[in-house]
């Protein structure tokens, strides 16, 4: 499988030269994101609208990708302000909660004053590791048979 660049639009992307996720094979790693409305190029001053506009940004590219938060399995939280992370708890609780993906949260400079909250995200696409596991007792089978 080739490797796949998504981009959300952010002009970001073409002017510092990045993908907002790339796919390579099964992964798909999604680049740090924000909390920026790509659509009209604004952020939220509240922590906690950024974080959830951070997760709309991300699940976006994770649906391009063909993957969903269900598919996560490492988050990396980069966060301004240490106390600002419990405010987004209930937030990241409800889309990782049963997920439980393994986590590293970091307090940061962001590099625009306005940003308090940086995500990033890798998934392993669950559906393809479940077709690859289906498929390969299959191959073992026709090996078996053609030793015969």
């Amino acid at each position: 499988m080739a490797r796949r660049l998504i981009s959300s639009g952010s002009k970001f992307e073409a002017d510092i030269g990045y993908s907002r996720a790339v796919v390579d094979g099964d992964w798909v790693l999604v680049s740090g994101t924000t909390g920026f409305n790509y659509a009209t190029m604004t952020i939220e001053d509240d922590v906690v609208a950024q974080c959830e506009q951070t997760l709309k940004n991300i699940e976006a590219a994770l649906k391009q990708a063909g993957a969903s938060f269900k598919d996560v399995v490492r988050v990396h939280y980069l966060i301004t302000n240490a106390e600002d992370f419990e405010k987004c708890w209930p937030v990241v609780g409800k889309v990782f909660g049963e997920v439980r993906p393994a986590i590293v949260v970091m307090v940061v400079g962001l590099t625009d004053p306005r940003m308090k909250i940086e995500i990033e995200v890798t998934a392993l696409k669950r559906q393809a590791v479940k077709a690859k596991a289906k498929a390969a007792p299959r191959k073992k089978a026709r090996k078996a048979s053609r030793k015969k």
